[in-house]
């Protein structure tokens, strides 16, 4: 049995843990401790997730032991960019754009001992996370009930970020002016935490969605699986926020820009991205704009990119380019629905931005 196998297993059998009574009372502490802050320590969540799983099915690996080049190691992190953080991702719960190791804290060339170096930012959830595997390589016939613990954990995380949207009362009367409205507000107004940044993707990926249905440029076009949005440009494997795809290819990429003015370096990493996947045209959208120092300059980067390359960089507004692409649409009901229903369903989203949307369809849209 592979890890995502197992893993599934596990949740299969962690919706309750009543029947969980070998676990020490301080290590149902620690698992709780983490629990309480694994949306923003979802690294040491994901980390905790991917180990406690490789135990289970290798008892006898230690596996504070987390990198192959360690002796008698092993590549935690190849578990879980293979099994761990896609089927996180899979169930819906708690996960990292990619792996936990790619936290700095976690990917320190150390062993996982209560001695361990790496700084991770909340101390009590780093005790907590060192003291769950010490305990394990003392206890390791534990090893089941301490993941269903931690994924129990994760299970009611994800109850609290479940708000379910309000339906339209009235979609015959919404008009575009309404939307764009509505979309200005939610995108500007102040969460006081991070995420909100998704939400203008969100938007685009839900004008996508009827734009392949009905304009012949999308004839055999695919729109590609919406990834994370935590990802820093150059680490992603993407060529933007949102892909499409014609016959294996990428045909046309859209990169976002919620708090962020479009300016030249911005630029330079969209033509990394258009060397390395070819795409026909690249959107570059910001709700700020172009900063107004670097104008020449990008306008003297896309010309020369068009000539060497072929591909056309398109650089607008996010506001002004919602506006127009809900002209082309042929259902603005369709579009709200689907914004919706990906809002409700995105992890990434805090439970403010879920509420804030579920409010200013009350206040302006029903």
């Amino acid at each position: 049995m592979n890890h995502k196998k197992k893993l599934l297993e596990i949740y299969e059998n962690s919706s309750t843990v009543d029947d969980v009574i070998d676990v020490s009372e301080d290590i149902r502490n620690d698992i709780k401790i983490i629990g309480a802050k694994i949306t923003s320590q979802k690294g040491v969540f994901t980390v905790l997730t991917t180990l406690v799983t490789h135990k289970i099915l290798n008892p006898s690996q230690d596996i504070r032991k987390h990198q192959s080049s360690m002796d008698g190691g092993f590549s935690g992190r190849t578990i879980d960019t293979q099994y761990i953080t896609p089927t996180l991702k899979e169930l819906k719960l708690p996960s990292m754009a990619e792996s936990g190791w790619l936290t700095r804290s976690l990917e320190q060339p150390y062993e996982y001992t209560l001695d361990y170096n790496g700084k991770i930012s909340n101390k009590s959830v780093k005790k907590a996370f060192l003291q769950i595997l010490d305990y394990l390589e003392k206890n390791a016939d534990k090893a089941t009930n301490i993941l269903r613990l931690i994924i129990f954990q994760a299970i009611e995380a994800r109850k609290r970020l479940t708000v379910e949207i309000r339906p339209l009362e009235n979609p015959e009367e919404l008009t575009i002016e309404k939307i764009i409205y509505v979309l200005n507000l939610q995108f500007g107004f102040n969460y006081r935490t991070h995420g909100g940044s998704k939400l203008p993707v969100i938007a685009f990926y839900s004008i996508y969605i009827s734009l392949i249905e009905e304009l012949t440029r999308f004839n055999g076009c695919v729109l590609e699986k919406m990834g994370s949005h935590t990802a820093s440009d150059r680490t992603s494997k993407s060529s933007g926020d949102i892909e499409i795809s014609k016959d294996g290819s990428i045909f046309e990429s859209i990169e976002i820009k919620l708090d962020k003015s479009i300016d030249s370096n911005i630029v330079r990493i969209a033509i990394e991205k258009i060397k390395r996947f070819n795409p026909e045209r690249y959107y570059i959208l910001s709700y700020i704009g172009v900063k107004e120092d670097d104008k020449k300059e990008i306008s003297n980067m896309i010309a020369e990119i068009k000539k060497i390359h072929g591909c056309q960089i398109i650089i607008n507004g996010v506001i002004p380019s919602l506006k127009y692409y809900l002209r082309l649409i042929s259902s603005l009901e369709n579009f709200i629905k689907n914004y919706s229903s990906l809002i409700q369903d995105d992890t990434e989203l805090k439970k403010v931005h879920k509420d804030k949307w579920n409010e200013l369809i009350e206040a302006y849209l029903s």
